[in-house]
């Protein structure tokens, strides 16, 4: 299960926002936004782009999408 409340606290910590997400996924506001409320799957490549974005350590991207 994806920790979708600690993406969303990163998001915040770094000062990116959804439209920010938007444009690094190549996808609309809405999207995002359904996505971060887990209404729509994470994808592999999103969950990638999403880990450079937030510079995430190896352990901290097991731990927001893989750790359960």
């Amino acid at each position: 299960m994806v920790a979708i409340n600690k993406i969303r606290g990163r998001l915040t910590e770094r000062g990116f926002t959804q439209s920010d997400l938007a444009k690094a996924w190549n996808c609309a506001t809405p999207t995002v936004s359904q996505k971060l409320s887990g209404k729509r799957p994470i994808t592999l490549e999103e969950a990638e782009t999403l880990g450079k974005l937030l510079e995430l350590t190896e352990q901290e991207y097991y731990e927001l999408f893989f750790a359960f």
